[in-house]
Parts: C-alpha cells; structure tokens; sequence
C-alpha cells in the first residue's frame, strides 16, 4: 500500500472516530453539481496515474485521481477513447469524479453511458476498508454488480480509488450535417433516421435567437466506417435539405455542447434555472414558452424556465414516460 492511499485511510478512521463528515474531491471540476459543499475536504489528487493499459483488450485502469485530460492522451495514441463523451467542466477533472458524476456527452445515446464502460473498481468504505468488486472484462459478476452502482453515486457509497474501464476505437470517419427544422419537425426526423442502419452518434437541436429570423436547427453528427458515413449523409440530404459541415468547424461546437458552453447555456436569462428532462427518444416536441435544447435523439430536454415551473415540469415529464 503506498503512502497516499495509507494517508486517506488514516484520515477516513480519524472522521469515522470524530464523526467528522468527510467531502470528497478530485479536481473540483464538477463542484457546482449535487448538494451543497459540506464537511472536511478528502483529497484523491496524490491516488494518481494509469495503472495499466492493454490496447489489444480494449481495457485501461486509472487510479481515481489521474487527469482525464491525461488518460484521455494516451487512449488517442493508441487511436482510442472513451464512447461517452464524458464532459470535463474543466481542466482539474479526473478519472473518479468523472465516474463519482455518471454524466456522458453528445453519444451517449448511441454509444452508451459511463455506467455500460465501467469494468471494475476498487473502492474504501466509511471504515477504511478497501474493497474490490468488478474486474478488467465486461462478464466479471458474481453477485451484486457494485462497480457500476458507484457510477453516479456522487461518493455517497464509497471512494473510488482506482477504475477499469471499457475503451473503444476511433471511428474511422466522421461527418456533420445541419438541417433548418423546428422542433417537432426535427424529432420526426430523428425518429425515422432511428429507426434505419445509419451510423447516428449525436444530435443536438436549437433555436439560436443570435441568427436571422431565430433559426430553428438540427446538428446530427455521423460516426463509422468511411463508406457508411458517405453513404449515410447522401441518403439524410435526400430525405431533407442539409448541409455538411466541415469537421475542423463542428468539432469544436460538439464539444462545446459536451462542457455545456453552447451559447445556449451561457446567456441565461437572470429569472430562470437550466432544466433537464429525462424523457422517451419518442416523445413529442414540449410545447413550453421557454428556450430549450434536445440531445440523444430526443432523450435529452435542456430548458431554461423559471423555478415556479417545478409542478408543472414534473407533470410533463411525467406524462412523457419520463
């Protein structure tokens, strides 16, 4: 056991003594999210490092506190990556956090969550033990499948020490296409591109009140082989007037949309807070007074509505199957 490690655990028996409520942090990154920040900081910066990575078995292990800018480097020479997405909300986030969070990007739809990468883990509880569960291949239960309970737990069930993670290769090509279309419009669309073999990876659909007249636009990005990404954009341009977009222009917008610094998300107006709604890909368009963003094909409502409108949000969402 190193010393970082030993130091946390004496600090984790030393609050467990006291009855000193411990808050756990990596890169602080991601501060703004969950509850309000309480009780004596636990710092996971010094569990750092890739513990090993086997590009032919598609695996890496990270210690919870290493760089996501960092293992994300060495995936990309190797010509992976992480499916997710997952957004960084800047540059101290990390491994842990980025599990301890459970948030994916503009893929999510199609690629998967965190939850569906996360092989194993290796965890301390609230004595100070530590504990693994899961291992380094995707058929590695036997009994509770605890490793992806911690996705998203926010720390509540433990902390993360080190994680094994599924990665995939680079898609070998990609391409972006914009299509004017109003909401309900846009959703139909999406549906129907669903429901047919083309190599959908995100979507994200706006209206932009900076544009003339206030567009109304759709951005689908394609992911895959060379061959079906042309063949795909040929096709979705004959169903419905598009363009394509060159890639070095919509790659940074993609991720923009993935750490939230669309220009939808940084103009809010003063009265209102950023909704998200959790609905059905198929639900219909939400005929609501407020700005609103979809992602994953439908699955994902970003709206800007003002804290009165809770009941109301609700009971939408509700009847959405959301």
């Amino acid at each position: 056991m190193d010393a970082p490690l030993r130091q946390i655990i004496d600090q984790i028996h030393a609050a467990a003594a006291s009855g000193t409520p411990l808050r756990l942090r990596g890169g602080g990154s991601k501060d703004f999210y969950g509850q309000t920040l309480q009780g004596e900081t636990l710092d996971t910066i010094a569990l750092n490092g890739i513990s090993s990575y086997e590009p032919t078995e598609l695996v890496v292990t990270a210690r919870a506190g290493t760089s996501l800018a960092e293992l994300e480097a060495a995936l990309t020479e190797k010509g992976q990556c992480l499916a997710f997405e997952p957004p960084h909300f800047g540059a101290g986030a990390t491994v842990g956090g980025m599990v301890a969070a459970g948030l994916s990007g503009p893929a999510r739809a199609n690629a998967g969550s965190v939850r569906d990468f996360v092989l194993g883990v290796t965890l301390l509880n609230g004595r100070g033990e530590l504990l693994t569960f899961g291992g380094q291949v995707m058929k590695n239960v036997a009994g509770y499948d605890v490793s992806r309970l911690m996705v998203g737990a926010l720390g509540t069930l433990g902390l993360l020490t080190e994680i094994s993670l599924k990665v995939l290769p680079v898609a070998p090509a990609q391409a972006t296409l914009v299509f004017a279309l109003d909401q309900t419009r846009a959703l139909n669309q999406l549906h129907r591109w669903g429901g047919q073999p083309l190599p959908l990876n995100a979507s994200c659909w706006v209206r932009d009140p900076t544009a003339a007249g206030a567009a109304e636009l759709l951005f689908v990005r394609l992911r895959g082989a060379r061959a079906a990404v042309e063949s795909a954009c040929l096709k979705m341009t004959l169903d419905v007037a598009g363009t394509r977009l060159d890639n070095a222009l919509a790659e940074p917008d993609w991720q923009a949309c993935r750490e939230q610094r669309l220009p939808f998300f940084l103009n809010p107006v003063p009265e209102l807070g950023l909704w998200r709604l959790s609905l059905p890909q198929t639900a219909p368009a939400l005929s609501l007074p407020w700005p609103q963003l979809i992602e994953w094909h439908g699955g994902l409502r970003w709206l800007w509505a003002p804290a009165q409108a809770q009941t109301q949000l609700r009971e939408i969402a509700a009847r959405a199957g959301g």
